[in-house]
Order: C-alpha cells, then structure tokens, then sequence
C-alpha cells in the first residue's frame, strides 16, 4: 500500500483542524441534519455548466502531448533516469529501484474539488454524533477540503491512477465512490496549461520519472471525474435525494422567472392598447 511522506515544507490539514473548523470548511455534523439520512453541503447550486474562463486549462493536443508513460525503458535507462531525478531533488523523498525491475517513489497530487466529500461521522461514546445511536442507517458527514490541499504518496511504478485515487480517498477516510474522481496531468508549455485525463490503468510514477521533478513540466491533480454525462449511478440514495429536491426548486426558480417575464410583457401591451387612439 501506499505510504505517506513526512514533508517539512507541506502542511496537510488535518481532520481534528477541519472538524474544529466547520464554517470555513463546508462542514455539516449529523447535529445539524434534519434528513434521517444525512445532510449535504453541494458546491454548485445549478444543473446547468457555466461557461469557463479562457486559456485556464486546455486539453492537450495530440500533436503537443508529450507521452511520458509511453516511452519503453530498459532496466538500463531506468537505473539512469532514477540516478539523475535523484540528483535532482533537494529533499529526502527518493525515487529506489528494485530487483525486479520496477521501481518505488513518490508523487504529490493536488486537490482541485468543487465539490464536498463525505466521510463517516464522528463517534461518540459507542453513540453517532448528534447522540442518536448506530442503526442500520449509513449515515454520513460532508465537507469541503481545503482549497489547494496536496498529499504525497509512496507508490510504485505498477500502481495504477485507479490505484493512486484509492489510497487517497483511504488517507482522508473519504467514502464517496472512486469513480467519482479522476486523476488528471498537468504541465506548462510555452505560456500554456495543459491538462490530460489519466486512464486508470496508466502508471504515475512512469510520468514522474520520465518528466523529472519539476512540478511545472509535469503535476498531477485529482479533480471531480467530469465526463460530459453524469454517472448517476455513481451517488447513494441520499445524494440522489438532495439532488433532486436542488433540481426541482431550480425547476420552480425558472418557471417563476418566465412567468414573471411574460406578466410584464403582457401588462405593457395592455397598456399600449389603452393608451392608443383609434386610428
């Protein structure tokens, strides 16, 4: 499994920081539920995508990607290029080769979430908070991570991106679906950002050490798995619940607004015709 790297120059928040911090978190404590389920903070408050700011991420092109994970390394190249990105690092976190051939090290990902995660609620003396008691109920507490948050992960060259989205969630006892989540490439090229979406069997740390440490030529981020479609069946109950109830009273919020348009329309004709003569 993936082990945690101790970083002098990163602080990652903690739980005990973000339950203590529940304004500027996001989160929301079972005590503060009316649902018999559980409560949710979302980050969008619209179905409908907005549109994005220019030149902020690109998808690369395939005639500018540069495919990292694609180059074939013998055991040779990867005992130099381990040598060299070591040489390269000011810090403790190490690339080792192993006998077999493949390779261990680490790799930092960033959070870019929009949205919150869920992780089980707090317990309590054998008790769920807000003092009700286990039942057959999941109950859950969600909350947004902090903007910017990053985690450090030992992995090997056979760990996957699905492997690597895993053990994140598992660091931060995060429940949601795995596939919610997408693991993204990021690199900056001639003034441009770059982004590609990892497969899920494509391997990091082959990324990391064919692009060398620095963050700017390559990074990596975990983001929410937009795929144009939503998986819905990717949501508990209780989401799906949410969900539409945000649906339904956006529904009602543009009925309202249309209405209203049409009244004013209509009050401003009849007020034409009463004040025209005759002609």
């Amino acid at each position: 499994m993936s082990k945690e790297a101790a970083s002098s120059t990163e602080k990652t928040p903690s739980f005990e920081m973000t339950w203590g911090s529940s304004t500027s978190s996001g989160y929301c404590s079972e005590e503060d539920a009316d649902s018999e389920f559980e409560q949710y903070f979302t980050a969008r408050t619209s179905f409908f995508p907005k549109s994005r700011k220019a030149n902020v991420n690109v998808d690369v092109k395939k005639d500018e990607q540069v495919e990292w994970g694609k180059q074939e390394l013998t055991t040779a190249d990867i005992q130099q290029k381990v040598k060299e990105y070591n040489a390269q690092i000011n810090s403790n976190l190490f690339m080792n080769t192993n006998k077999d051939g493949s390779y261990t090290g680490f790799i930092k990902v960033q959070f870019k979430l929009a949205r919150p995660v869920s992780v089980p609620p707090p317990k309590k003396g054998g008790q769920e908070a807000g003092g009700r008691r286990a039942s057959g109920v999941k109950r859950r507490t969600s909350f947004y991570l902090p903007k910017d948050a990053s985690k450090h992960l030992h992995i090997s060259s056979r760990t996957s991106a699905r492997e690597v989205i895993e053990a994140l969630l598992k660091k931060f006892t995060v429940v949601d679906n795995p596939g919610k989540f997408a693991l993204f490439e990021r690199s900056e090229r001639h003034d441009q950002v770059y982004v590609r979406k990892l497969p899920d069997d494509e391997h990091p740390l082959r990324l990391r050490l064919s692009a060398g440490p620095n963050e700017k030529v390559l990074s990596f981020v975990l983001k929410e798995n937009e795929t144009g479609e939503v998986n819905w069946h990717a949501f508990s109950m209780p989401e799906l619940k949410n969900f539409m109830r945000i649906l339904q009273r956006e529904e009602e919020e543009h009925v309202k607004q249309i209405v209203q348009r049409y009244a004013v329309a209509r009050a401003k004709m009849k007020e034409a015709l009463a004040g025209s003569t005759p002609g």
